[in-house]
C-alpha cells in the first residue's frame, strides 16, 4: 500500500515540504507556549493565518523520517521563546508564513495544517485548553482536552516504534 503524501507549503510557494504517510495526530495546541509562540512569530512579521481564533495553534504531527523539504529550505527561520527552550518555530521568510514547529527533544515535526491547504487531515480535537481565556468560547465539535489527551502519547509511542522498525 502506498503512503499519502501531503504537500505543504508557504503562501507563495517558495518553500515546501512533503509529508508522508497518515499523520501521528490532527489536533489543535492552547497551551501557553503555543500561544506566546505564536504571538512571538506574528510580532516578528509571520502571517496571522496559522492560529485559529481562541490562539490555538491546529497542527498535524509527522515522524522526522515521514517529512521531507522539496524545496527553499535555506528560506526557513527559526524562533524560540528563550534560548533554553525545547521548542522552535519555524517561518518562511520569503512571504512570512508559519510553516511548522520542532519540539527540541522530539523525533516529530508539527506542520501548521495551514500550509496542507484543502489536503489538511481533518482536526481530531483540541488539547491544552485550560490555558484558553474563554474556555466556554470554544466550539463544541471536536474532544476537548485540558491536557494532552492518552491517546496522543500512545501514538507517538507507537510511531517511534515504526520508526525503528521503518514501518
Amino acid at each position: 500500500m502506498a503512503l499519502v503524501e501531503r504537500i505543504a507549503s508557504c503562501e507563495c510557494g517558495k518553500v515546501r515540504f512533503m509529508a508522508m504517510g497518515e499523520p501521528i495526530a490532527n489536533a489543535a495546541c492552547y497551551c501557553a507556549s503555543c500561544q506566546a509562540g505564536g504571538r512571538q512569530i506574528e510580532d516578528a512579521g509571520a502571517r496571522k493565518d496559522f492560529r485559529d481564533e481562541w490562539g490555538g495553534t491546529p497542527y498535524a504531527i509527522y515522524r522526522d523520517d515521514r517529512l521531507a523539504c522539496l524545496e527553499g529550505a535555506s528560506l526557513v527561520q527559526g524562533f524560540k521563546l528563550s534560548e533554553d527552550a525545547p521548542s522552535t518555530r519555524y517561518i518562511a521568510t520569503c512571504c512570512n508564513s508559519a510553516i511548522y514547529l520542532k519540539y527540541g527533544p522530539g523525533w516529530w515535526t508539527s506542520v501548521y495544517r495551514v500550509r496542507f491547504g484543502d489536503a489538511a487531515p481533518p482536526l481530531e480535537w483540541r488539547n491544552q485548553v485550560e490555558a484558553v481565556a474563554d474556555r466556554a468560547a470554544l466550539p463544541d465539535d471536536l474532544p476537548v482536552y485540558g491536557k494532552y489527551p492518552p491517546k496522543l502519547f500512545w501514538r507517538l509511542m507507537r510511531a517511534r516504534i515504526g520508526s525503528w522498525l521503518r514501518t
